[in-house]
């Protein structure tokens, strides 16, 4: 399939979206995967473009320019991997010339030699700062084999038992719903424990590692409850994994930090693996870019460390992974590398085995990672993506190989299919595979009678923080509508003789399944080529068919007032990431979907919670709507995020001369821009501990004052402005015609 096609292709197009923003492997904070979804959505819809393109845009996070490419490999390699190197700069030059992404470094290990090693993109505009071997990356996600191989290692010297409840290790530890006390350490690295998902509020920074999402996780935790039985199902769980990180520091007796240099970077030689918390220097990082901004961005910190916080260079990743391979002595067991490879998602419910990218071990978003399993080979793999930066490993341990690929810009998804197709060339030239497997369809659909007990099966789908309405006529036609988007036409699918629904060039097929606990869930299978990069195989249960409803009408008409309403964030740190990304979150009802803000329940005038039980990606990150007033004003805490109502906003001063000082609880100030204001240059001296943000009229951000080193910027029409910093900062602010 061509690029062209794969744009073209709206069901690809959608769930690639669904896949990449919610998949497992990032610590990226579902909010800001919200907020940044709606104001594109609006962007696109304003402009008329089709919604498919803003899915594939943002499924590939094109988030950087492309620069001119370069690559280096290894000059003391074998010759016989000339051409697997060659194939490797060719693709990582394809990424950054035609996939958006800003620079990517790469590197493939053999036994223990690295037989593979190269960058190409940019690292700085001006090019003064080449990419090397040892430029530093974030690496998201992949922060949770680190986390994975600690406990591992602490079950390995007999001070952590994995089937033992966590309560014995972390006596803090509590939660408002007395399943807690069942949840164990394995259900910590499977993602099967039960939780919301994602408490990350000031968790993503710019040159800033304050500790403050791994330090409140304990108290933000005490106040929720469980979504699920522990151990009913694995589904995508960041809290799991800073969890984790507690768990290893309260058994092993030191920081987490401390911990992973003395068990794994130094006994391994990793000398360019940090976290935050090492204070890095700024100048060893990859360059960092968003589009709209002309400057290049401090560095992103990520801090919760064991969920998505370390940095590490393509090199050191690869030398990493040998202890899963058992390669090294004294590091980690073999015993334990083996039971992290498991099919740990199996123990709960899950669909039938199928092609896929994402079957969890523990710790590994796959133990058999397509299409590797087409050679009769095992292939794990974990990916990560923060806001800004892009990782996937790839090991195949009974080759005693693996390959990384990070990234500034682009995706951990297109990152894995280059460390993917870096392994199938190694492993081709090396004469272990005769030739590349041909990309696989499910074929296209032969029209076949279907039987009427299926149009029964109609009816409004959800997944988190979104809905679909599925119409199945009896002529054997299923249309899969996004009523949150009435712009975006709806995908056909047509009955086939095995009883699915398949796309007409035969890339997806869905089936609708009822499971043994008495729910129906849309099960989605697709292939997906990227001209290049190879293929990539996706099989989840994409969907539950929401039940009917009946809520109070006091309930349905507080919600009601709700619908359309925009709330602002307060309680982020000034240094936060989401003040550059976008400005808001709107509550959003839908009218086929009575009783319900898009998956969520409505459980109380105030209240909204998941009700929900898809394992994977799907149900991830289902924190609870919970609104409080206070003073005339609304407020909305959603995990551990606090916002304001857009009553709230009050029109900039437009004069000459004023000042602000933010109040004792911290919160931060948002303003509107009055017509009076529109054009006028703002300047801003912010103090120490403080900055601002402006955004235009689609919620996009135009100045961020921790990027801007002048702190003007025009003012633009029917746009906002927030000032954020400690308690008491003072801002002067002057208005310049």
């Amino acid at each position: 399939m061509s690029s062209g096609a794969i744009a073209n292709n709206r069901p690809a197009a959608v769930i690639l979206y669904q896949f990449l923003l919610y998949r497992e492997t990032e610590p990226r904070d579902r909010l800001f995967v919200v907020i940044v979804y709606n104001v594109f959505k609006e962007v696109f819809m304003k402009s008329k473009k089709s919604f498919r393109f803003l899915s594939l845009t943002l499924a590939l996070a094109v988030l950087a320019p492309a620069g001119a490419a370069s690559a280096a490999s290894s000059e003391d390699t074998p010759a016989v991997y000339e051409d697997t190197r060659k194939a490797a700069s060719e693709a990582a030059d394809l990424l950054t010339q035609q996939y958006g992404t800003t620079s990517i470094q790469y590197a493939l290990i053999d036994q223990d030699q690295i037989v593979a090693s190269g960058q190409s993109g940019i690292n700085d505009k001006e090019g003064k700062k080449p990419l090397s071997a040892e430029t530093m990356y974030g690496i998201g996600s992949v922060s949770k084999m680190f986390t994975t191989a600690a406990v591992m290692k602490l079950a390995d010297e007999g001070k952590i038992d994995l089937d033992t409840p966590v309560t014995k290790y972390i006596p803090e530890f509590k939660m408002e719903d007395e399943r807690y006390k069942q949840i164990t350490p394995r259900m910590l690295l499977n993602h099967s424990a039960g939780f919301n998902g994602s408490s990350l509020a000031n968790a993503f920074l710019l040159e800033d590692n304050d500790t403050y999402a791994h330090d409140t996780l304990l108290e933000q935790l005490a106040g929720q409850k469980l979504k699920a039985d522990p151990g009913a199902y694995s589904v995508y769980c960041n809290d799991c994994f800073t969890l984790a990180e507690i768990l290893v520091e309260k058994v092993g007796g030191i920081d987490f930090t401390s911990y992973i240099h003395r068990n794994f970077t130094e006994p391994l030689n990793l000398k360019n693996t940090k976290t935050p918390l090492d204070e890095p220097s700024g100048s060893k990082m990859a360059g960092l870019y968003l589009p709209g901004i002309e400057d290049q961005l401090p560095n992103e910190t990520v801090n919760v460390i064991g969920t998505g916080g370390i940095y590490s260079t393509a090199e050191d990743l690869v030398r990493f992974s040998q202890i899963f391979t058992g390669q090294t002595d004294g590091v980690l067991s073999s015993e334990a590398a083996e039971e992290m490879a498991q099919a740990e998602y199996k123990k709960g419910l899950w669909p039938e085995d199928a092609d896929n990218s994402i079957d969890y071990g523990l710790g590994w978003d796959s133990v058999n990672l397509f299409p590797f399993g087409e050679y009769d080979i095992q292939a794990l793999t974990k990916g990560g993506d923060t806001i800004l930066y892009h990782a996937a490993l790839v090991v195949l341990p009974g080759k005693n190989m693996a390959a990384a690929v990070l990234s500034s810009g682009g995706s951990s998804a297109t990152n894995q299919l280059l460390a993917s197709q870096i392994l199938l060339h190694a492993l081709k030239e090396k004469g272990e595979i005769e030739q590349f497997k041909a990309d696989k369809s499910y074929g296209r659909p032969i029209k076949t009678e279907m039987p009427k007990e299926r149009m029964e099966d109609s009816g409004i789908y959800g997944s988190t923080n979104q809905v679909m309405k599925v119409d199945i006529s009896e002529n054997g036609e299923m249309s899969i509508s996004l009523p949150q988007v009435p712009a975006y036409p709806p995908e056909k699918y047509v009955y086939a003789a095995d009883g699915s629904f398949r796309s007409e060039d035969g890339s997806v097929k869905i089936n609708v399944v009822e499971e043994k606990n008495g729910r129906t869930y849309l099960w989605t299978r697709q292939y997906l080529s990227l001209p290049g990069l190879g293929q990539m195989a996706l099989s989840q249960y994409s969907a539950e068919k929401l039940e009917s409803v009946s809520v109070p009408q006091t309930t349905s008409e507080a919600w009601a007032k709700r619908d359309g309403k925009r709330y602002y964030p307060i309680n982020e740190k000034y240094t936060s990431l989401s003040y550059l990304l976008a400005s808001s979150l709107q509550i959003q009802l839908i009218e086929e979907a009575p009783g319900y803000v898009l998956d969520k329940k409505m459980t109380g005038p105030n209240t909204a919670a998941a009700n929900l039980e898809l394992p994977g990606v799907g149900g991830r990150d289902a924190n609870e709507f919970s609104f409080f007033e206070d003073n005339g004003i609304e407020y909305l805490n959603l995990g551990g995020s606090l916002f304001v109502g857009e009553e709230a906003l009050k029109p900039i001063y437009s004069g000459g001369s004023s000042s602000l000082t933010l109040p004792d609880n911290g919160y931060a100030k948002w303003f509107t821009i009055p017509d009076r204001a529109v054009g006028k240059t703002i300047k801003v001296t912010p103090p120490s501990k403080g900055s601002y943000s402006v955004y235009d009229e689609n919620g996009i951000c135009v100045d961020f004052g921790i990027v801007n080193p002048d702190h003007t910027t025009v003012l633009p029409e029917n746009g906002i402005i927030v000032f954020a910093g400690e308690a008491g900062a003072k801002f002067d602010i002057r208005l310049i015609n």
